[in-house]
């Protein structure tokens, strides 16, 4: 565990900078905003890749294939596909499967079945005994987890560059029949849960916003109405859904209710000299404070029952801006603290004995355990994404951005 709860129950290790959960009212559905800096800009690191960038108008899998865009060759230290360097604790296996189209997430079932998402097929596999065997087709499938026995998944369908069409929770039955859940969209434009949020430059003048190149859409913008359900966790029947588009932790209750159980905070980043040179920006612009959208992938639950949530802000992955991921971890009364940071493109988490924290970083090419609020190694391989602990050992997709993704499983030494 990275510190101890304070007496409201947030970690004392970080920054309480959450905003407190709302309930759902009706707002406008008005036009959604165009393209604007976070998401835009956001897709140069693997635009190339999976996207939840802002999440705003932008699906990480099948779309951003379907789109045609062209993936970006891993980073050096992604590329070595080791099993293991030099400050590393754990050994990855053999993989349990391999040749899967896009991976983006798994969910380990009894008897050590795996079930994967296969974004870029649209499709739900389950990975037993060594055999891969297809149980639903699931178009925009994001999301996969095991609840009471049974598959649930999450969806996002729509045109890249444009607000979905769909986005729902639902489930496998007998015979690879599906049905939903919870309509997930229609609560976001219910609710918009980050509609309070700000996003975007912060004080900045007209005359210096008058210089942002026009594509990037207005310079200051409050949350917009999006889903792209993406993280799933279960406890007592309930479901916990990380919704990249829509900036917040949201619970489903068997029958189908949803409520709001945090809205994640902007993320500040200060605009470098390299940023504004490699996002086009005036140099007006350089010095001046971006808030970014949060952008949830996943959440788990912690052995004291508290929500831990990772989040990939928006803005370019890159040395300009540096290394914003972060873990968060979420109260009772919803508030987000910072326990963790300095992650590369964090995609994936899971919660190992004593509460141990680890994440997936798919831009850093590595599993890493998170120790006194920073990550450490545990293996590096490439374009990890997936991640769950189970039977004493971690379960990791990787490779997820080409034809042959793969499954395989991590001995870790808890030392």
């Amino acid at each position: 565990m990275v510190g101890g709860p304070d007496p409201d129950g947030c970690s004392n290790t970080g920054d309480r900078t959450g905003t407190q959960a709302r309930p759902p009212s009706v707002v406008d559905q008005g036009a959604i905003v165009h393209r604007r800096f976070g998401e835009r800009f956001a897709r140069r690191s693997i635009h190339h890749s999976i996207r939840f960038s802002t999440a705003r108008t932008v699906r990480l899998s099948l779309l951003a294939a379907a789109a045609g865009i062209l993936l970006v060759a891993p980073s050096a230290a992604a590329a070595t596909g080791s099993t293991g360097s030099t400050g590393s604790s754990g050994t990855l296996s053999k993989p349990l499967a391999s040749k899967l189209a896009g991976p983006l997430r798994i969910a380990v079932g009894s008897h050590g079945d795996v079930y994967v998402a296969q974004s870029f097929a649209g499709v739900i596999s389950r990975i037993h005994r060594g055999a891969i065997r297809t149980i639903a087709t699931v178009p925009g499938v994001g999301g996969v987890e095991v609840v009471d026995g049974r598959v649930v998944y999450s969806t996002r369908v729509g045109q890249p560059g444009q607000p979905p069409s769909s986005a729902v929770l639902g489930r496998v039955g007998r015979g690879g029949i599906t049905s939903v859940i919870a309509d997930l969209l229609a609560f976001e434009q219910k609710a918009n849960p980050d509609k309070g949020n700000s996003y975007g430059f912060r004080s900045i003048s007209a005359e210096c916003a008058a210089k942002l190149p026009a594509e990037l859409g207005p310079a200051r913008y409050t949350g917009q109405i999006d889903s792209n359900p993406f993280g799933l966790a279960t406890r007592d029947g309930k479901i916990y859904v990380a919704d990249a588009g829509a900036n917040a932790v949201l619970e489903v209750s068997r029958r189908g209710t949803v409520r709001v159980v945090a809205v994640l905070p902007p993320q500040p980043a200060v605009v470098t000299q390299a940023a504004a040179t490699e996002l086009k920006l005036p140099a007006c612009a350089v010095g001046l404070t971006y808030d970014f959208e949060p952008v949830p992938t996943d959440v788990e639950i912690a052995p004291d029952g508290s929500l831990y949530v990772t989040l990939l802000p928006g803005g370019p992955e890159s040395a300009s801006l540096g290394a914003r991921g972060s873990v968060q971890r979420i109260d009772r009364h919803g508030r987000a603290c910072k326990i963790a940071g300095g992650l590369l493109g964090a995609t994936g988490l899971a919660i190992g004995p004593k509460g141990t924290i680890y994440v997936s970083e798919i831009f850093a090419g590595r599993v890493s355990r998170i120790v006194h609020g920073a990550p450490r190694a545990v293996v590096t391989l490439t374009t990890p994404s997936g991640l769950e602990y189970a039977d004493g050992r971690l379960y990791v997709s990787y490779d997820v951005l080409g034809a042959d993704g793969k499954v395989a499983t991590i001995a870790v030494n808890h030392r």
